[in-house]
């Protein structure tokens, strides 16, 4: 297994995994709370037959990284990111962040300037501010993040196996995905540092990207399904859509949270679309 290097808060060594597959222009996946970097399965293998290099790594805390007793802010998230484009020497990047995933993208450009990147995927991202306040109606209340993190506390397995029938939209009628999958996405979660994934929730649901969206200055493909009830639309996507300078803004009709699987045909079909065409910037289609 392959391993970037980094530091944690007292200076010890934190080792992340990540797989490198395919070759040809490089992306980065950045995956999602709680899962890992295999949630991304179902795009590594048909990008990477047309061409595309798709870098995945786990995040401190989940799948097989190191599990740290801190580190798990947006600085220090960012940070671990860098060290991966750094120590992998990747020019010419697109990124693309996944729910909690998109806050590093986003915080990357405002730490880091964005550097070796030329464009950018936010998909169904936390991203700008997921908290309701007084200045953010549309946001999630507080008191939902607080069941959270009791029901996390009381019973994590139990947690997510709710959580996972929401994160893919499975209802009484509605069953887009089979109960295997359910089940090994609740075990790619299941494997995750409980701190770090009590520390995850805290940081992506009380940091606010408000003021940052702006740095991300390159071609940015935004994606968000209208039917996802973990990150509502109203104030992740659409708004971050007015707040990226460059944009392209795609609302997948019917998409729950979960759309890297349940829509998959569809997405790659954009990713591709994105990656491999031109880096001229894009009509933002709320300006």
């Amino acid at each position: 297994m392959n391993f970037i290097k980094t530091k944690d808060d007292a200076g010890n060594e934190i080792k992340l995994p990540y797989e490198d597959t395919g070759s040809g222009k490089p992306v980065v996946f950045i995956h999602g709370w709680p899962l890992s970097k295999e949630m991304w399965e179902y795009q590594v293998v048909p990008l990477a037959q047309r061409g595309i290099r798709c870098i995945t790594y786990d995040r401190r805390g989940f799948g097989k990284a190191s599990r740290p007793w801190t580190g798990y802010d947006y600085d220090t998230l960012a940070s671990d990111l860098k060290a991966l484009l750094d120590q992998l020497d990747l020019q010419d990047v697109t990124l693309v962040g996944f729910s909690m995933g998109g806050g590093e993208v986003v915080r990357y450009f405002s730490k880091y300037g964005g550097a070796r990147v030329t464009k950018a995927v936010l998909l169904g991202s936390i991203t700008p501010y997921m908290l309701k306040t007084q200045d953010n109606p549309d946001g999630t209340p507080e008191d939902v993040f607080n069941d959270i993190t009791n029901h996390i506390k009381d019973d994590r397995i139990a947690f997510f196996d709710g959580f996972g029938k929401a994160f893919y939209g499975v209802g009484f009628i509605n069953k887009p995905v089979s109960t295997p999958f359910l089940e090994w996405s609740r075990m790619l979660a299941s494997v995750a540092s409980p701190k770090a994934t009590l520390d995850c929730a805290a940081s992506f649901s009380h940091t606010d990207f408000r003021n940052e969206m702006s740095a991300v200055t390159v071609p940015t493909l935004i994606i968000h399904g209208d039917a996802d009830n973990i990150v509502p639309i109203k104030a992740a996507g659409d708004i971050s859509a007015k707040l990226i300078p460059n944009n392209q803004y795609l609302v997948y009709a019917g998409a729950p949270h979960g759309l890297f699987y349940t829509h998959k045909e569809q997405l790659n079909a954009d990713l591709l679309n994105f990656i491999l065409g031109s880096t001229t910037i894009l009509q933002n289609n709320n300006a």
